[in-house]
């Protein structure tokens, strides 16, 4: 019954970890996107510079919050820390890969 356990906490960690690797890529599109558009004004049309802060801040923002739901170790629910490539989960010592 323990590898089971185990076998789940690691399907569920890799959801969780890609799910975070697909947030940090599109948060980081989204807001380059945006600096793109302040620059390049003869393409996108003129957008006012608070506009494009605000969404970029927007942006920022709500992959912050979703970070703080997703990524949370599967056993115990702390949050993981910093490293997207985690071994284990420094709280309470469960392997995640």
């Amino acid at each position: 019954m323990q590898t089971r356990d185990y076998i789940l906490i690691i399907k569920e960690y890799r959801r969780r970890q890609t799910r975070q690797i697909i947030a940090i890529t599109v948060a980081l599109f989204l807001v380059l996107l945006a600096a793109v558009i302040y620059k390049r004004s003869d393409i996108f049309g003129v957008i006012s510079k608070q506009t494009l802060f605000a969404a970029q801040a927007l942006v920022i923002a709500m992959f912050i919050g979703f970070t703080a739901v997703n990524w949370k170790c599967p056993s115990c629910g702390k949050h993981l820390g910093s490293d997207i490539h985690r071994r284990g989960c420094k709280k309470c010592g469960t392997r995640l890969q």
